[in-house]
């Protein structure tokens, strides 16, 4: 049986990831996670997610993101042992952090593609959005769990694709919507 490769985030209304916690990360409209009023039980699904999954995968700039605070962090503790994958043409073995994890640089969609293919539970990624976006269009995704914001953010970075793009049908595992104008959608990826 072929491995789960889920991608999870937090995304505004008109389908962009771009800079979610601040303006620092690229785009000046960002922020807006923080920007909007915390509610517990609209994060329940970072929570729920924590006890399925047994791997991660990163593109690089969110592996070298990520890796710079969450092996110390607290609140990402659960992460700290599991596997990580790094989809990466350029990053070399040692630029991965020590005390992480076990980490392995895939070299491309086709690397993936072979992950897939292995025994073992869901794979998720998180941030990576160029890698998302070339890992959906492969077919590769199979679930979207997404966290939906209250904000349009045009011409911010989306993991949906560009114009011309083959369509793809999605079916509605489940879905929550909460007071601070959150809405939870899990898609599963028909084939």
């Amino acid at each position: 049986m072929a491995r789960e490769l889920v991608y999870t985030g937090f995304i505004t209304l008109d389908g962009s990831v771009d800079s979610p916690g601040g303006t620092a990360e690229g785009h000046p409209g960002g922020g807006w996670v923080f920007d909007t009023e915390f509610l517990p039980e609209a994060y329940a699904l970072k929570g729920e997610e924590l006890e399925e999954t047994t791997a991660l995968m990163f593109g690089r700039r969110s592996y070298e993101a990520f890796s710079a605070v969450w092996p110390g962090s607290d609140d990402h503790a659960a992460y700290r042992d599991l596997p990580k994958f790094v989809v990466s043409s350029t990053l070399d073995d040692d630029a991965l952090v020590d005390g992480w994890g076990p980490t392995t640089i895939l070299r491309g969609t086709q690397d993936v593609a072979a992950l897939k293919r292995t025994d073992g539970g869901p794979i998720f990624i998180h941030g990576s959005a160029e890698l998302a976006l070339r890992l959906g269009e492969a077919g590769l995704v199979d679930r979207y769990n997404l966290l939906v914001f209250p904000y349009l953010l045009p011409g911010g970075k989306t993991i949906f694709g560009t114009k011309g793009a083959d369509r793809r049908a999605l079916s509605l595992r489940e879905s929550a919507a909460y007071a601070n104008g959150v809405v939870k959608l899990v898609y599963d990826v028909v084939r």
